[in-house]
């Protein structure tokens, strides 16, 4: 007896495709990696591409999450400073000899100028914002502010410093604050430019030296 052919089998009926889960961004972590990228290059040579690269985000969600270039560049340098300021706040309040107090800071901004997976990234404000600002007015005032508040800083450190007679009654707090301020960034841009650590520091302790007495 022969059988009847039963065909091929039914195939099952297709499965509606699954949307995937859209893509959780942590915001602080892409603005940690905008924030390097406009460190190493600069506001004018990082592109939207760059930056969708860097953060893992594509432009709808970087337009989404920070604005545009300009207003992530302006958050990005706001979280330098932020993270700047508050790693150096704490030796200028703490109680200590002022030379160790400058050693502290001028160590504490070489940690921060020397780092980066690529090499020395600078100062932000000097070597990247302060090129941004001669055009830009709201980036210009975020650079005056920083080295306002860094010479207000300084000027502080050296008048606690004269009141306990570690400097003489003549010492100027607002001219050893300028040459303190200038001595960063000084070191900013020579870190930037790959000068060793060694000869930073030799930068330092001669300038520390002019502002405290080489004796002292």
């Amino acid at each position: 007896m022969v059988q009847k052919s039963k065909g091929p089998p039914a195939m099952p009926p297709e499965q509606p495709k699954r949307r995937g889960r859209p893509r959780a961004y942590e915001p602080e972590v892409a603005l940690g990696k905008a924030l390097d990228l406009f460190r190493r290059q600069g506001f004018a040579a990082t592109s939207l591409d760059d930056l969708s690269e860097a953060t893992g985000m594509n432009r709808p969600s970087l337009y989404g999450a920070f604005g545009d270039k300009r207003e992530l560049y302006i958050k990005s340098y706001q979280r330098y400073r932020e993270e700047a300021g508050a790693s150096l706040a704490m030796i200028f309040r703490e109680e200590m000899p002022l030379r160790q107090r400058l050693e502290r800071i001028f160590a504490s901004a070489l940690n921060i100028y020397l780092s980066g997976e690529t090499g020395p990234r600078g100062c932000f404000t000097v070597v990247t914002a302060a090129s941004e600002a001669v055009g830009d007015p709201e980036i210009r005032a975020m650079v005056l502010d920083g080295l306002t508040e860094l010479d207000k800083a300084f000027a502080n450190c050296f008048r606690r410093a004269r009141e306990k007679g570690e400097l003489p009654e003549s010492a100027d707090p607002v001219a050893l604050a300028q040459i303190a301020s200038a001595t960063i960034h000084t070191i900013a841009i020579r870190s930037r430019a790959r000068v060793a650590r060694k000869d930073l520091e030799a930068i330092v302790k001669g300038a520390i030296d002019v502002m405290v007495g080489a004796g002292s």
